[in-house]
């Protein structure tokens, strides 16, 4: 349970200081600009080759968006939104993107992220837009990730606490 000063209790009954506190106006404020921001983003991610911006600036926009949800909503509930595999599956696949595109110009007779290989019109055009969001996709994951990495420094390492509790029940861990 918490209270309204960030106080929450935990398992042993202790009243520990919670970094997170709720508050209606910042919730608010999440839920209605959230999808401007990531709409921003993805903007940022396709108009790089054109304009300002790119896949990096652009995935970190994105990334962005769940730290804005974080700060709203609490990392832990962030978290469980989001959950464990998401921002690895966003690694992986902008990074299998980036090959497939790179290595299949190679296969077809090119060099790496040759578009003009593939033989389709404006390939060029579409083959950056590809690989800047694949770069986005990649960074956004690699924020998220940081992000829950860092916000569980804060909070301790879960296998320490873990190793404690055996000690002190006089087990061996393991």
């Amino acid at each position: 349970m918490s209270d309204a000063e960030g106080r929450a209790d935990d398992s042993a009954g202790n009243d520990a200081i919670s970094p997170y506190v709720e508050s209606p106006i910042i919730m608010t404020t999440v839920r209605v600009i959230t999808p401007f921001v990531f709409t921003f983003g993805l903007f940022v991610m396709f108009h790089g080759a054109d304009s300002s911006g790119g896949g990096f600036q652009g995935g970190v926009i994105v990334g962005t968006v769940v730290l804005m949800l974080g700060l709203a909503f609490g990392i832990e509930t962030t978290r469980r939104w989001v959950g464990p595999k998401l921002p690895a599956a966003l690694v992986g696949f902008g990074v299998l993107v980036f090959l497939l595109i790179g290595f299949g110009s190679v296969l077809l007779g090119g060099d790496f992220l040759q578009y003009t290989t593939y033989g389709i019109k404006d390939a060029s055009k579409y083959g950056i837009e590809l690989v800047e969001l694949a770069i986005g996709l990649i960074v956004a994951g690699v924020v998220t990730g940081l992000l829950f990495v860092i916000a569980a420094g804060s909070r301790g390492d879960e296998h320490e606490y873990e190793n404690e509790h055996d000690r002190e029940r006089g087990g061996d861990a393991a």
